[in-house]
């Protein structure tokens, strides 16, 4: 463990010394480090703008496969120009407590912020499975915090929905004997990878892998953002999806995600709708390069979905994790810039890059 320590941190410094030499840019795969030195421990992440502040939230991982489940919380990171990260600490932290959900060997992953606007509070949603329960629970946690840094307090955890049936629901999908959604109808929909959207109208959705991991759902939540308001959409049914980022652009929806392989890395999958809940339209996988790049998505499987306005364009940056099953914590992070390819959002592999790049390319898609 100790040589293993020592060798992370040599890398660590010589990724630092490398940065130091470009603060401005990207550079997808590589060592990240914070200003601290440390490589970036927020994985499975999302961005929460706030006051001119980028705030990145993540999964804080340690060493080994133990890296795997939640042995310190979540982790949180401050920038105002996206490259350049200062350590905040940790926004959520396990429990000690050995009947809370979060109790240290749990596992808590993608955690997302969002801000309301009603109430001011800072509320951190993300999926939860309980300690020595693997991926059994299939819940959705949420933590609400007063600063946007927290510390976060846990509200609890839950399936969503409990009680509701689809907008979109069929008379097939409530036979109990042939359909997970029904299986599940009273006690809450499994919720596992997330992800949050707020629309432009202040309305807050929740997107997540659903029915064992075959369907996506995406749920409204209540005007607090504290909880699912019973009103949700089957994205494209059975059609195994997990891993979803989601952006605006032009008025319409595009859905980000993976297929489902475990740690594995695969093709990924996009999607459009002029509404929330659909329906939506496949687009393909959104990643141009060689057939092995598309094969396994560059190594990396979709986390979030970033929107900059500038320069008087919309524009999105996809962000990727490169997961490291056996040594979570040397995860890597993917961040490549959306490009419009005849109406399609579409990326493509960049040793390194930077805003002014992103700025360069044009401004396809908007209508």
């Amino acid at each position: 463990m100790k040589s293993k320590t020592r060798v992370f941190v040599a890398a660590a410094l010589l990724g630092a010394a490398c940065h130091a030499g470009a603060a401005d840019m990207f550079r997808p795969g590589a060592l990240w480090p914070d200003d601290k030195g440390v490589h970036i421990n927020a994985h499975g992440g999302g961005i929460l703008e706030d006051h001119g502040v980028y705030y990145w939230f993540g999964e804080h991982k340690v060493a080994g496969e133990a890296g795997n489940r939640a042995q310190v919380g979540v982790h949180v990171y401050s920038s105002r120009n996206l490259t350049d990260w200062h350590d905040e600490g940790i926004a959520l932290a396990v429990s000690t407590d050995p009947a809370s959900d979060i109790v240290k060997g749990a596992i808590i992953e993608r955690p997302k912020v969002i801000q309301n606007p009603k109430t001011g509070k800072y509320v951190m949603w993300f999926h939860l499975e309980l300690k020595g329960h693997r991926y059994d629970a299939a819940r959705a946690g949420v933590a609400v915090a007063d600063k946007v840094t927290g510390p976060y307090v846990y509200q609890g955890s839950f399936r969503p929905d409990a009680g509701a049936w689809p907008v979109d629901v069929t008379a097939a999908d409530k036979d109990p004997a042939t359909s997970f959604l029904a299986r599940d109808h009273a006690g809450g929909q499994m919720a596992r990878d997330m992800t949050l959207f707020v629309d432009d109208d202040g309305t807050a959705y929740d997107i997540y892998a659903s029915e064992e991991n075959h369907t996506m759902h995406i749920s409204r939540l209540t005007d607090d953002y504290l909880h699912s308001a019973g009103q949700y959409a089957r994205m494209t049914p059975n059609g195994d999806d997990e891993a979803p980022a989601i952006f605006k652009h032009g008025g319409r929806y595009y859905l980000v995600t993976s297929g489902l392989t475990g740690w594995a890395p695969n093709a990924a999958k996009s999607y459009v709708a002029d509404h929330m809940f659909g329906p939506w339209k496949p687009l393909g996988n959104p990643v141009r390069g060689t057939p092995e790049q598309q094969k396994i998505t560059f190594g990396g499987q979709s986390t979030y979905a970033l929107t900059l306005h500038r320069n008087g364009c919309t524009r999105h940056i996809l962000m990727f994790d490169i997961w490291r099953k056996h040594d979570a914590i040397d995860g890597r992070y993917v961040w490549l810039p959306v490009e419009w390819e005849g109406g399609k959002p579409v990326v493509r592999w960049r040793d390194s890059w930077t805003l002014a790049d992103l700025d360069k390319l044009p401004c396809d898609g908007e209508r």
